[in-house]
């Protein structure tokens, strides 16, 4: 039976959860639809209000360059650094006693950092890495595990105005040289190596590696995290404890905050595509610092007092906006942890959530279905009551896992914003906001001042409930402004099916209440007798059996469908892989879905090949039941 916040809205079509009066009261906004309305009549002026929250050095001259598309600029002539508004800002204010990270190890260790002593760390690093001779539009990889040296080494980065790329701690040797190379860094960024999940990650090993393969960056500077036997070659490998104590960094306790241009490059981030070679997707200072803020502040509903605790790792984009930069912006208190969600038991995130008082948690679907295998006698065991609000990232989240969310960690009372957005996007697009209601499955609609639509083929705006193209009408601040090295790249992928318009590559309904439904990539829609079925609606229908933890679907070629289901599942504990489950399986499927989505062939497996965002990758899946070259793995989690 389906519970409610109350009824305190006007009635969804379907299954629907409503905000209570108390959460409306302290919202921070309200009445989300008189703010959309505000920024659906004049875009430029909203935006513009957004930006005049936060600190600028100068102001722009104009809010939208639009004169060079899709090359879109924000708030042209402005002068800015999101430093500015991340540190310097709150170190001249009350905030410079208020804790900005609370950190805790895999092995219980514990480190916290007040705004000022956060600002004390990253003057002294940038002063290290210009000692190097690291200058305005350099580029730093950063390579490191989940620990506060990554937070500080991105901002020191930043501070100095050059170009951070941010590699995930778990990649390979080969996707990290090509990183490398690609980027051509000056300075890497390393440590020894990391925690997870009782075993230890050989980073420094992998750095010594990769620079093997390519011409190597003139400093490697390493944290000593682990305290493991490394190789350390003179002349290039700093210890990072040794260099912030150098008696030159030391007097120097402050570093001027480096002036930049609104559209001057923060950071590169690779990701994959469908096929092929990584691409760099490159953000800038100023419009991407008001994207972040004011969708983080919106969506999560920041008050001073909350905790947040987003789980990602900062190696792709949700670390980069919402574990770094927006809530360092708002001022918040962020917790991290560096390990993983089951060590040394399946309760240690609800144990963090306990001890440190976590208001707000941000993670994403795989980690929630993860976590339901084992139960909710793991949560129960803990006081959860701290928390408020949670929220969803990475992929669709199926309506089984949203509930489970909803009733054993939120106890039924903490509404989930479940977030839709991109590398490319920079910052949340499609969202509830806190005094919405919610349907379970669905991101709700767009944010204000995000005007999105669904299409068919021919680019016109599809019927509600039908499937489409996800795409977007109006430039963000927020927005990818290039492919790094590759402009043709950008416009071919993003900008040239519909003119105009911004291809997100997702498959996508809207429902009568104008609520989004995201299905999936356009690559995994599986069309089976000339129906269109969505991977991430037949795996929502394989993971509502109460035998399966976690599913996967492709469509491999069939001599009389032209394309039939192939299904992947995980299985919860203690439950055995049998040909009668997979029969009661395939009838299961029919019976949620219809009968054309039957799985041809279900395979129970152990494990899934996932991005570190949470996406299943499909396409390996396919390659590697078709036995064809599978491509870039260079983002894969493992």
């Amino acid at each position: 039976m389906m519970s409610e916040f109350g009824s305190t809205l006007s009635g969804l079509q379907g299954e629907a959860y409503y905000p209570s009066a108390e959460v409306i009261a302290q919202a921070n906004v309200p009445d989300p639809e008189a703010l959309r309305k505000e920024a659906r009549d004049n875009p430029e002026a909203y935006w513009a209000k957004r930006a005049s929250e936060l600190d600028w050095y100068a102001k722009w001259d104009k809010v939208l360059d639009d004169s060079n598309k899709p090359f879109y600029k924000w708030f042209v002539g402005g002068k800015t650094n999101i430093v500015a508004n991340a540190i310097d800002r709150h170190v001249k204010s009350w905030r410079r006693n208020k804790l900005a990270l609370i950190w805790e190890g895999e092995k219980g260790d514990v480190r916290t950092f007040s705004y000022h002593a956060l600002a004390r760390e990253v003057c002294k690093f940038s002063n290290v890495l210009k000692s190097m001779g690291v200058t305005k539009g350099d580029r730093v990889t950063i390579y490191m595990p989940r620990i506060p040296e990554t937070v500080i080494a991105m901002l020191a980065t930043a501070k100095i105005g050059a170009v951070h790329s941010v590699v995930y701690g778990g990649f390979s040797v080969e996707a990290l040289h090509g990183r490398i190379e690609d980027s051509e860094s000056k300075v890497i960024v390393t440590a020894d190596g990391g925690h997870m999940n009782g075993k230890v990650v050989e980073l420094k090993k992998i750095v010594d590696e990769a620079l093997k393969r390519t011409a190597a960056p003139e400093n490697v500077v390493v944290v000593k995290h682990i305290g493991n036997q490394i190789n350390m070659e003179a002349g290039r490998d700093y210890w990072y404890h040794e260099l912030m104590a150098m008696p030159i960094v030391r007097q120097q306790q402050r570093c001027e905050t480096e002036v930049m241009d609104s559209e001057d490059p923060l950071y590169i981030l690779y990701t994959s595509g469908t096929t092929g070679k990584p691409k760099a997707i490159l953000h800038t200072h100023g419009g991407y610092q008001v994207g972040i803020y004011a969708t983080f502040k919106d969506v999560f509903d920041i008050k001073e007092e909350d905790r947040w605790w987003c789980t990602a790792d900062p190696g792709w984009v949700t670390g980069h906006s919402y574990i770094v930069y927006a809530p360092l912006i708002a001022g918040a208190t962020s917790v991290m942890y560096e390990g993983a969600p089951t060590f040394p038991f399946p309760d240690r995130w609800w144990s963090i959530i306990e001890k440190y008082g976590v208001s707000i948690m941000y993670t994403t679907p795989t980690a929630i279905r993860g976590l339901m295998r084992f139960g909710a006698q793991w949560p129960n065991r803990h006081d959860l009551t701290s928390l408020r609000l949670l929220g969803s990232v990475g992929e669709p989240i199926n309506p089984e896992a949203w509930r489970w969310f909803y009733k054993n960690i939120g106890k039924e009372r903490c509404p989930i914003m479940d977030t839709w957005w991109q590398t490319e996007t920079g910052m949340f697009m499609i969202a509830p906001m806190p005094a919405m209601g919610l349907k379970p499955g669905s991101g709700s609609r767009p944010l204000p001042g995000i005007e999105a639509e669904v299409v068919d083929e021919d680019g016109k705006p599809a019927k509600a409930g039908d499937e489409g193209f996800l795409v977007l009408k109006r430039p963000w601040p927020a927005m990818v402004r290039t492919v790094y090295k590759d402009p043709d790249r950008f416009v071919k992928t993003y900008w040239s099916k519909y003119p105009g318009l911004y291809l997100a590559g997702d498959s996508c309904r809207k429902d009568a209440d104008g609520y989004f439904w995201i299905i999936g990539r356009v690559d995994d829609v599986i069309k089976v007798s000339g129906y269109r079925l969505g991977t991430a609606e037949l795996e929502s229908a394989l993971v509502s059996h109460p035998a399966v933890a976690e599913a996967a679907v492709i469509g491999l070629p069939h001599e009389i469908k032209g394309v039939a289901i192939y299904a992947y599942a995980i299985l919860k504990a203690n439950v055995e892989a049998n040909e009668a489950l997979v029969d009661q399986l395939k009838q299961h499927v029919a019976h949620e879905v219809g009968p054309i989505a039957k799985p041809e062939r279900i395979e129970f497996v152990a494990s899934l090949p996932k991005t570190r965002s949470g996406k299943i990758m499909r396409r390996v899946l396919k390659s590697r039941a078709l036995g064809m070259d599978e491509g870039d793995l260079t983002t894969l989690e493992e």
